[in-house]
């Protein structure tokens, strides 16, 4: 069976609905799902908290995984209802990026290529490149995952070329070339 209708167009007892029969549909997008509870203008704050929590239930390791795949999503879905200062969203963004490397080692995920990161989407209106698929170090990236502990690419490739600049230097001294 098909859903057939766009989630952000659901009452609060049709998410339930879907949610509690997501089996039986072929069409059913978990991604679409939490995304739609941000957009969806037929529901309060309340009943967006309500579908949240219930869809958290079932879903509760897609949604985890969410902070790696459509951080923003996430990021809404968690402080849905919060007044928040610069300061307290500075601290949610940090502990997304700390859980979203815990994520990645934990799955052995090693390329960081996936989700809103796969596409290019610099928000240009006209851009001839929105929505294409691009790789992960392509120019045209521009969000991409980074952690404190990645090593700079620039800096080891530096070092191996000053090293093997003085052990040539070394060689030359001693007269062997």
């Amino acid at each position: 069976m098909k859903i057939d209708r766009k989630f952000n167009e659901l009452s609060k007892s049709e998410y339930f609905y879907f949610i509690d029969r997501h089996g039986d549909y072929s069409d059913f997008n978990t991604l679409g799902l939490y995304r739609s509870i941000c957009e969806n203008d037929n529901l309060d704050l309340a009943d967006r908290l309500e579908v949240r929590n219930y869809a958290n239930q079932f879903f509760g390791k897609t949604f985890e995984f969410l902070q790696v795949k459509d951080p923003r999503t996430y990021f809404e879905l968690t402080t849905l209802g919060e007044e928040l200062t610069v300061a307290d969203e500075r601290q949610v963004w940090n502990e997304i990026r700390k859980n979203q490397e815990r994520i990645l080692s934990d799955k052995k995920i090693k390329h960081r290529n996936f989700g809103d990161h796969s596409k290019h989407n610099c928000g240009h209106p006209g851009c001839p490149f929105d929505g294409m698929m691009i790789r992960q170090d392509s120019w045209l990236t521009e969000m991409h995952i980074v952690f404190n502990s990645d090593r700079n690419k620039t800096g080891v490739k530096a070092k191996s070329e000053r090293l093997k600049k003085e052990r040539k230097n070394q060689k030359w001294l001693r007269g062997e070339m």
